[in-house]
């Protein structure tokens, strides 16, 4: 591959799906381009520029498939994570419902530490700044403020890329929901 042209295209991320089109994770174009080489994978969606090798050239992938299907561990315990909060809430407030964009939002203790609340999936969620310091270091109640929804472990393993596939418009109908 050092005879790449537009190396640029190998710092792009790759929408891996299963056999049975569940998306799964989200892989360097490098990756990628052994997968489909070792027939491990098919194209499913494809940039319109190219990888230009000294013998061939390749359609840059956008999503590939997986040829064999993976099974995927349904009641895996996922660590409780910012990033993982934020995917699961959609990047919305649960207070107010706002989404202003991930450099404002904060993870909110619903039951405070201060009160004996810890970090988990049921305890913690999505807000933003002004409902997290208006509801400072009390629970909803207290403050008298409402939760959209009520905080959960996600079920499946893949929730993490909701966030990532909603951002490109190709990835975004492989999206559950």
């Amino acid at each position: 591959m050092r005879c790449l042209k537009g190396v640029h295209a190998l710092g792009q991320r790759v929408l891996v799906l299963n056999a049975s089109y569940e998306p799964l994770q989200l892989i360097s174009v490098r990756r990628a381009v052994i997968l489909l080489l070792q027939e491990k994978a098919e194209l499913i969606e494809a940039a319109e520029a190219q990888l230009r090798a000294c013998a061939f050239s390749l359609d840059i992938p956008l999503v590939i498939r997986l040829v064999r299907y993976i099974r995927i561990p349904r009641r895996l315990k996922l660590p409780c994570s910012r990033r993982g909060v934020f995917a699961r809430d959609r990047e919305t407030c649960q207070y107010c419902g706002s989404q202003p964009g991930r450099a404002y939002l904060t993870m909110d203790h619903v039951v405070p530490r201060s009160q004996g609340g810890g970090t988990s999936w049921e305890n913690v969620v999505t807000a933003c700044r002004d409902c997290n310091h208006r509801k400072g270091g009390r629970t909803p109640d207290q403050a008298n403020m409402i939760l959209l929804s009520t905080p959960r472990q996600p079920q499946y393993l893949a929730f993490a890329l909701l966030g990532e596939l909603e951002r490109h418009d190709v990835w975004r109908k492989y999206t559950f929901g």
